[in-house]
């Protein structure tokens, strides 16, 4: 439920219903500008809205159906601006970041190299596997704790924040000096590590699942959102469908729709999506004509030799081309969402 005050509503008024509410055990969220809009949280069958009406600081009430409360935008009507590390690199709410580094993390000098690349290229946040989820039980499955002190290590040499992917939350020690948790597609439904990564109050990026709707991501988030960390950044990575030329269905319209439903920031994997390098740069330009918030891309040193996704992964060249083009659509678009 939401419930929106009158302009002149002061701020004694405000807090007289804010405390009313709590009294009866609701949570609740305080937002917009103009007008104060007031979202609670909780069992909200049992309250009256003729009564609520009545309150001379009310203007309307609305009853809001969506399973999901944290992560709608009816009840955060303004962008959610997500800072993430030392460097408080901010995206959302106008503020678009480029994500870039390896698949895996698999030497020093491989992810120092790639580190310093990217960042030249305009990246701002550094990613690289540690744990990696992988098909078959023979793949090379990351450095583990290993790949872990090499992406502080990159940090250090580069000032660039570090985004990785968690697997169990038992590896939630590990992760103390990773600035942005990713939860990957196969996990956007383990519930329980959701829980135990919402506590932890860090930034958490998360994938959609291969074959999720929407509101199951939204969900998931809800997840986040409700054990503590408001600090959630959306992911399209590509679905599952019956097209076989690309590894995945990237699905652009998600990035419009979900800015309707959701005040969180949303970012596109054009890497995940397709698959192949080449098509990684239109894909990417799409996402930035979009109005997408950040775009998360693989580089690597030599994919050829690379141990993981090396046919999706852009080389530092490659990487300075797409970056310098998705600047290009984005100062043409601006304006236009």
């Amino acid at each position: 439920m939401i419930v929106i005050l009158k302009p002149q509503t002061t701020e004694a008024q405000i807090n007289q219903l804010v405390a009313w509410m709590k009294n009866m055990n609701f949570e609740v969220n305080l937002s917009g500008k103009l007008q104060t809009i007031v979202g609670l949280i909780g069992d909200t069958t049992r309250l009256d809205i003729g009564t609520i009406k009545a309150i001379d600081c009310v203007e309307d009430v609305r009853r809001i159906q969506d399973p999901y409360k944290k992560a709608n935008r009816k009840f955060h009507t303004e962008d959610t601006v997500v800072e993430i590390g030392a460097a408080r690199v901010k995206i959302g709410g106008g503020n678009f970041q480029l994500i870039a580094g390896p698949c895996s993390v698999e030497s020093e000098e491989q992810i120092i190299t790639v580190a310093k690349a990217v960042k030249a290229s305009g990246a701002t946040i550094l990613r690289g596997g540690a744990f990696k989820p992988r098909t078959s039980p023979y793949a090379f499955q990351g450095l583990h704790g290993e790949g872990l002190r090499l992406l502080e290590l990159a940090k250090k040499e580069t000032g660039l924040p570090i985004v990785t992917e968690i697997m169990d939350a038992a590896h939630i020690p590990l992760f103390a000096n990773v600035d942005l948790i990713q939860i990957g597609a196969r996990n956007m439904q383990n519930f329980e590590l959701l829980k135990e990564v919402g506590e932890m109050r860090k930034p958490v990026l998360i994938k959609r699942g291969l074959a999720n709707t929407l509101q199951e991501l939204l969900m998931s988030a809800e997840y986040i959102m409700a054990s503590g960390s408001p600090d959630v950044i959306l992911c399209e990575r590509g679905i599952r469908t019956f097209e076989s030329a690309t590894r995945n269905t990237l699905d652009i319209s998600a990035v419009p729709v979900l800015r309707e439903l959701t005040h969180l920031p949303v970012v596109i994997d054009p890497s995940h999506s397709c698959g192949v390098a080449r098509w990684v740069k239109p894909l990417s330009l799409a996402a930035a004509a979009i109005g997408v918030d950040g775009l998360i891309i693989e580089v690597h040193n030599n994919p050829k030799c690379a141990l993981c996704d090396g046919a999706q992964s852009l080389t530092p060249p490659a990487f300075d081309d797409v970056a310098n083009c998705v600047r290009q659509i984005r100062a043409c678009a601006a304006g236009m969402w």
